[in-house]
């Protein structure tokens, strides 16, 4: 087998990121405002990079965080609307209790709207699992009901947590350095959780459990792990993959679960921020861009999703503990 067939997703990212690296030196230092636009090539990109990195533990938002930082949408430019009018949202912290709807809001809105793409994905790759958990509800399947039991409790979790810390994850979190300092700590984390399960997989024949066969404290557990990815560059992904490895779930079944939980997590903050921010996004960004943001990210995730399966049952989280380490790397010398 050729391993290096398989670093093509990440090969990808580093490219779109390696080929802009001036575009996010200008961002971060440049006063002016670079472009009160967002536009089609603008939405493809960021559609890639969320479908690649959704399911991927390198951490979407704070790929996207970047990504924007690179193509200048991290301005706080006020974004007119058709009509050339600015938008004004309700700000608390400021005097007058509104602010100026900015790129900068336009595009941190976008890159979790297109999440729908994400969503779109698994619910195809995901279909069997799905109508098994259908047939739960309806009494004909007890397995398929206790998967939705296991992945409700693992997202509640987020939910409670999700709501009251919103707002301060993305005043205080939302930028360059957090997220940098996120992906270095994932990788370390991920390297000595790839250390452990190696080992212990050398000393246990054991299969692991299927997904209803998950007791609820440790899908709690795999939740509240979860919740340590709203600090954006740690990665939902690799949380609950890793939570997945801890409770001891074999790779693609670790994998499978986090997909099915982000089907629910991602979903609820898709919904949640579109009709907080929908109406804004609407007036300002062309339904052009969104629609194709959303198409663009749905195909990358359905390819992300059945590469990251064959991966990780073959060769663990390791090579991802790196990337992260080499991305963190390359935006502090870009930035430096």
């Amino acid at each position: 087998m050729n391993y290096s067939s398989y670093r093509q997703p990440i090969n990808v990212l580093l490219a779109i990121l390696a080929l802009s690296a001036p575009s996010l030196v200008s961002a971060e230092t440049s006063d002016e405002d670079p472009k009160p636009q967002f536009t089609y090539l603008d939405a493809a990109i960021l559609g890639i990079v969320e479908g690649i990195t959704e399911y991927l533990p390198v951490s979407s938002t704070g790929h996207l965080i970047i990504t924007n930082a690179v193509l200048g949408l991290d301005s706080s430019a006020p974004l007119p609307d058709s009509d050339g009018n600015i938008l004004w949202i309700k700000d608390s912290a400021q005097e007058n209790g509104q602010r100026p709807f900015t790129l900068e809001n336009a595009a941190d809105a976008y890159v979790i709207i297109i999440q729908f793409g994400a969503i779109l994905a698994v619910v195809v790759l995901y279909r069997r699992r799905l109508l098994s958990i259908l047939m739960g509800v309806l009494g004909k399947d007890p397995n398929g009901l206790r998967i939705l039991l296991n992945l409700m409790v693992a997202f509640l979790p987020a939910v409670i947590l999700g709501l009251l810390l919103d707002e301060l994850i993305e005043s205080a979190l939302f930028g360059i350095y957090p997220v940098v300092i996120a992906l270095i700590t994932g990788a370390f984390l991920m390297l000595a959780v790839e250390h452990w399960h190696r080992k212990k997989k050398s000393s246990c024949a054991e299969s692991g459990p299927d997904l209803h066969e998950l007791t609820l404290p440790q899908c709690l557990g795999i939740g509240l792990l979860q919740c340590i990815a709203m600090w954006p560059g740690t990665s939902r992904s690799m949380m609950t993959i890793v939570g997945g490895y801890l409770v001891g779930l074999r790779p693609a079944r670790a994998a499978e679960f986090s997909f099915l939980l982000g089907l629910i997590t991602l979903s609820a903050a898709s919904a949640y921020k579109t009709l907080s921010v929908g109406p804004y996004i609407i007036q300002t960004v062309p339904i052009g861009p969104l629609l194709l943001g959303i198409l663009v990210a749905a195909v990358f995730a359905a390819l992300a999703v059945k590469w990251l399966v064959h991966f990780l049952t073959h060769h663990g989280l390791g090579l991802f503990a790196w990337y992260r380490l080499g991305l963190a790397a390359i935006v502090l010398i870009t930035l430096n």
